[in-house]
């Protein structure tokens, strides 16, 4: 099962996706408030409500308000790698803030304030039940689906300290969606890809992880409790600008493209923020 969220003119809705039509899930505005109701599964299944075309629909992130959207460092071998690290013995963890995000189709916003400003393709996963000191072996029951992100990255700023956050969420940055997929239609594995303007930057399996999306819920979830709709961003593979010789970094007018076969595609049209 597909989930997005979709704008209207009477504010978002809550939609399923059968093939080319969208089909409004009664009562919810959108996906993250869908999963904190304890049947959304079954409620989004049996949905009957207003229907519109996929196609041309206006998309807003797929989880527009997450309670916590934890991100992951160092989790391909081939980005650890080219950043000259060293495979880590822990998840490397950091945050982003809901109004970091933006549609699967919205412009990306190009600060004034920084001239580095990096690409990172990443599976997404989503929550779908409340869980505390979560074992890897029933992770999976607490996980809704997966969604792609790209986890774009202010690297000037990143690294101005030895903390990443004021690299990592800056406003109407980070693309996400287009759709949650649940559980049941997606295994980490098929090919992610970013692109800049159709010249192919990153190509890595998903399921190249140094720490599997069941290790990162286990692992998070003992430090705090995981609710529906938070969100983990499960890191980048090789291939980032901001490793390359010379430096590469986005520019105003290009076109960001990041997609996970089975879950979809992020276009986003990068434009200097006024």
């Amino acid at each position: 099962m597909r989930l997005l969220t979709l704008r209207t003119e009477n504010g978002t809705k809550a939609v399923r996706q059968d093939g080319d039509i969208l089909t409004e899930i009664d009562g919810f505005a959108d996906v993250g408030e869908l999963l904190r109701s304890p049947d959304w599964e079954a409620t989004a299944k049996a949905a009957a409500g207003v229907t519109h075309a996929l196609d041309g629909a206006d998309l807003a992130a797929v989880v527009p308000s997450p309670g916590k959207i934890i991100c992951v460092g160092h989790n391909y071998r081939n980005h650890i790698k080219e950043m000259g690290r060293e495979v880590p013995e822990f998840p490397t963890l950091f945050a982003k803030y809901q109004e970091s995000l933006i549609g699967p189709n919205d412009d990306l916003a190009l600060p004034q304030e920084s001239d580095a400003v990096d690409w990172e393709a990443e599976l997404a996963v989503v929550i779908g039940k409340q869980g505390r000191r979560i074992s890897e072996a029933d992770a999976a029951d607490h996980i809704a689906g997966y969604a792609v992100l790209n986890d774009v990255s202010m690297r000037d700023c990143q690294f101005r300290t030895i903390q990443w956050l004021q690299g990592k969420t800056w406003e109407k940055s980070t693309p996400f969606g287009p759709a949650l997929v649940t559980k049941d239609e997606f295994t980490a594995g098929p090919l992610m890809t970013s692109a800049v303007d159709g010249e192919i930057q990153q190509q890595t399996p998903t399921g190249d992880l140094v720490f599997t999306p069941e290790y990162l819920v286990s692992y998070i979830s003992t430090i705090i409790t995981l609710n529906p709709g938070d969100v983990i961003a499960t890191g980048t593979p090789g291939g980032v600008g901001h490793a390359q010789d010379p430096k590469r970094y986005l520019q105003e007018g290009q076109i960001l493209v990041t997609t996970i076969e089975g879950l979809g595609q992020l276009k986003n049209r990068v434009v200097k923020e006024a």
